[in-house]
């Protein structure tokens, strides 16, 4: 079933931690933060002279929105320089690594993501979701402001967005996970116009091609390939049919009026309501 929109967790990290330690990344980062929202109101409280409570009552929504946005931008701030002090130690690579804190890909890669942590969740919770975008394009992650991403899961580096996506509801788009005593990293590369269905996955390294469709409650395979304009359906995904949704002209066939029309566009009804098990082609 769907998640809650209260539930909703959009862009965020994982909860794997390899070392406790890193967690002071974490205290620090939500530390700036509050830090940062106690100094402006301090500042805006000595501003006021007379009529202090009237200013104070008209103002303080926007001044609570203001220092929302401070506290998210701070937070950004110094995660950028510790990711940045972090990568020149040691930069974040792709391959298959072993699932153990000896190994110093999966440590920093833990480290990443404590870091990246805080700032995601509070900017999620923001009111206006452009501030989701911001995060994943200061992370790294390489986005466009049409892409609608933030029903599902996203994860936070090595993904490459082309623009208007869409991910579905309770959706996962991952370019890292653990496989046994294994932790693999592989860029996932979604291209323009490509829908991911709800529930379903995105596997590390998986390359969706232009208009391609991955169904609801479907899966890819690490490294899988999507070709452009088909849809694919299953666990593990497999090639279902023709994309007919972005032919040439679709958008005139759907404005004009007619039986005829409607007769052209019934193939398209039968599309996505045709049963898996049955063999009938659509023109």
């Amino acid at each position: 079933m769907s998640v809650p929109s209260s539930l909703k967790v959009g862009p965020n990290t994982t909860l794997v931690l390899v070392k406790k330690r890193y967690l002071a990344f974490y205290i620090f980062l939500i530390w700036i933060s509050i830090f940062s929202i106690q100094f402006e109101f301090w500042w805006y409280w000595n501003l006021l002279y007379d009529w202090k409570f009237i200013h104070f009552l008209f103002f303080l929504p926007l001044l609570i929105f203001v220092m929302y946005l401070t506290s998210i931008m701070v937070s950004l701030i110094f995660a950028k320089i510790f990711l940045v002090i972090v990568n020149l130690i040691h930069k974040p690579r792709e391959g298959v690594f072993l699932r153990h804190p000896s190994d110093k890909d999966y440590r920093y890669w833990s480290l990443r993501s404590t870091i990246k942590k805080w700032p995601f969740w509070i900017s999620h919770k923001f009111p206006l979701p452009f501030m989701d975008n911001i995060c994943l394009k200061m992370f790294g992650v390489k986005t466009k402001y049409s892409n609608s991403l933030f029903e599902g899961w996203v994860d936070t580096e090595f993904i490459e967005f082309g623009k208007n996506i869409v991910c579905g509801q309770s959706a996962i788009v991952q370019s890292a996970i653990i496989v046994g005593n294994l932790f693999i990293i592989r860029k996932t590369i979604i291209e323009n116009n490509a829908v991911i269905g709800a529930h379903s996955i995105v596997m590390p390294g998986t390359h969706m091609k232009k208009n391609s469709i991955l169904g609801g409650n479907s899966m890819t395979t690490v490294g899988q390939e999507l070709e452009e304009n088909y849809i694919y359906l299953g666990a593990p995904a497999k090639k279902y049919k023709k994309n007919v949704y972005f032919e040439d002209n679709l958008e005139d066939i759907i404005d004009r009026k007619g039986e005829e029309d409607l007769k052209t566009l019934a193939k398209y009804e039968d599309l996505y309501t045709m049963r898996r098990d049955k063999e009938t082609e659509i023109d």
